[in-house]
């Protein structure tokens, strides 16, 4: 145990005196989730710029724009009475909808003439495009009842039974999960598993690599002949340090007031478990890539792209089979729906063992591979050294 000690202290020196990895594995957390959690704080977006073209100049026209600009997420940036220059002046006030009332719009309504407003919507961004066409459905939406319920009155039509002349049946949608389609609840906590995913991946493609380029391998096997205890001995501080970043990801969420509460025990426990298969991962690089450029490369091949491929914000089952066979081997494709089903969906904890299980799967392999990597080196050194 002393020699088991020892060696964790050496290895806490080798990872403090590496000034890379120290700001690469504690920086890059603490920074990405405060920069992240600044940039999605405010949830979703709001006074988005549009631009108006309104020929009619109505009542019903100004009870049309007075709609939008009661509605949060719209903004009226330009009103004009024509199309002249339209184009460029979408541009300038960076528009992300154009809204043209056409010419006689009140009398076409009032005589039923079925009049059209057009609507053009900017999707170069999908995410502001869709906010500001589906708030401004809502806005000429309550326009159009409000329009033809003040018809069904002018004939008379008693005031209980307006409704069902209007619509024959109700249709209520209701929010669940994130009510508030906050949009730093869906993403930043994703991210910032990712960003532990990939700090874990780079620093352990260091740990043998290191020994091997530095040529102290052998006086490392020199202390201990286990070789369960040497890819203990690289992975233990990760795990207590992993620790750590977790306990800030969670002050994280207290100072900028993300509601997770629930299942915070279970996660954590699942969280090490996914720590443990992706340090399995690395260690495995790092002994296969003796070089630490290499294995760090390596690893930075399959860490980038594994936020898009873990299904997290684009579904797996839309993607072709042979990219989620891909997906299936990263850590991060099995922790993110853990992560949801506990936290966004507060879902029982039944539902996710497919995924524990699968975790479990890559730890196991991993660590099989790792042992048996670290075994033949051991047993290639000893030779040469004989």
């Amino acid at each position: 145990m002393k020699v088991f000690l020892e060696l964790l202290k050496r290895e806490f020196a080798l990872f403090w005196n590496n000034s890379v990895l120290r700001i690469l594995f504690i920086g890059a957390p603490i920074m990405y989730g405060v920069l992240l959690g600044y940039v999605y704080n405010k949830g979703k977006v709001t006074n988005l710029p549009i631009v108006v073209v309104d020929k009619d100049q109505s009542k019903m026209s100004k009870k049309a724009l007075q709609m939008m600009e009661d509605n949060e997420v719209l903004s009226i940036s330009a009103l004009l009475p024509n199309e002249d220059n339209l184009t460029k002046l979408a541009f300038e006030n960076e528009a992300v909808c154009i809204v043209i009332i056409p010419e006689g719009f009140e009398k076409a309504v009032l005589t039923k003439k079925y009049p059209e407003i057009t609507t053009i919507v900017n999707t170069a961004n999908i995410l502001t495009a869709n906010y500001a066409s589906t708030a401004l459905q809502v806005c000429l939406g309550t326009l159009k009842v409000g329009t033809q319920l003040e018809t069904l009155r002018k004939q008379d039509v008693p005031e209980n039974l307006l409704m069902s002349h209007y619509e024959p049946f109700k249709t209520t949608f209701i929010k669940k999960n994130n009510r508030a389609t906050n949009y730093m609840y869906f993403l930043w906590p994703g991210i910032l598993a990712t960003v532990l995913q990939q700090v874990l991946m780079l620093g352990l493609a260091l740990s043998f690599a290191s020994e091997f380029e530095n040529g102290t391998f052998g006086a490392l096997v020199g202390k201990t002949s286990s070789t369960f205890k040497l890819i203990m001995v690289k992975i233990i501080p990760y795990l207590l340090m992993s620790f750590g970043i977790w306990l800030i990801y969670w002050f994280f969420t207290w100072w900028f007031k993300i509601p997770f509460y629930e299942n915070l025990g279970t996660l954590t426990l699942v969280a090490g478990l996914f720590v443990l298969s992706v340090s399995f991962i690395g260690i495995l690089v790092s002994l296969l890539i003796p070089n630490q450029l290499k294995a760090t490369e390596v690893l930075m091949v399959i860490a980038t792209p594994s936020f898009i491929l873990s299904g997290f914000t684009w579904p797996l089952s839309q993607m072709p089979e042979w990219i989620q066979y891909i997906a299936s081997v990263i850590p991060l494709t099995h922790f993110l729906p853990i992560f949801r089903l506990l936290i966004i969906e507060n879902g029982p904890t039944d539902l996710i063992y497919p995924y524990i299980y699968n975790l479990l799967i890559i730890t196991a392999v991993g660590f099989v591979l790792s042992y048996v990597a670290l075994a033949y080196k051991k047993k290639k050194m000893l030779k040469a050294a004989h």
